[in-house]
């Protein structure tokens, strides 16, 4: 039996403004439908423990979390390991209500950028504003960075985690590398 790895192997770089790594596996469920339903909040909620979150934000702890996608979608986190019965769980929870919850585990890579210039480091890639005043933990954005569809949010002030397909795994790798460069900093968040 081969062992499941992710697409990158847990790569990382420490050589800039900010680290770069791909996070470990990660259990995702993309579930799809009438968010405010009770059948849809109870199949996301009652996997993760955590609250259904608002539009543009992020409920997670740990391995355990609930983003919000599109006005019918949320990406609902695991540990890897219980993605099966997360998946069965969930159905129990959904009945017959008009759904989609599948197992998009193996088709994403989860990128992690740490560090004080981490906000800039995404800012150069993305057409989001990231201002600290506009843009907050908790907060979570599907968007573009460079030329591939991505989604990011921030689990704490110095830390995004960034989400794109797996097929697009090295390439976001080097994308934030290069955003990350020695000596890249714009400053354009500092306090003064």
């Amino acid at each position: 039996m081969s062992k499941t790895v992710t697409a990158l192997n847990g790569a990382s770089w420490e050589g800039g403004i900010a680290h770069i790594s791909e996070a470990p596996l990660q259990g995702m469920i993309t579930l799809r439908g009438d968010l405010n339903s009770a059948a849809m909040i109870k199949a996301a909620t009652g996997a993760t423990g955590q609250k259904m979150p608002a539009q543009g934000a992020a409920q997670c702890a740990g391995d355990k979390g609930i983003c919000w996608m599109s006005p019918d979608e949320v990406l609902v986190l695991c540990s890897y390991a219980e993605v099966g019965k997360t998946l069965d769980k969930m159905r129990v929870h959904l009945g017959d209500a008009h759904s989609l919850a599948v197992d998009v585990s193996d088709a994403r890579a989860l990128f992690v950028v740490k560090g004080a210039n981490a906000r800039e480091v995404i800012a150069k890639l993305a057409p989001v504003d990231l201002k600290p005043a506009a843009f907050t933990p908790g907060m979570f954005r599907r968007t573009r960075m460079a030329q591939v569809p991505a989604a990011f949010w921030m689990r704490d002030e110095d830390a995004f985690h960034i989400v794109c397909f797996r097929s697009n795994a090295q390439y976001m790798f080097d994308l934030l590398k290069t955003a990350a460069q020695p000596g890249s900093e714009v400053g354009y968040f500092a306090t003064s």
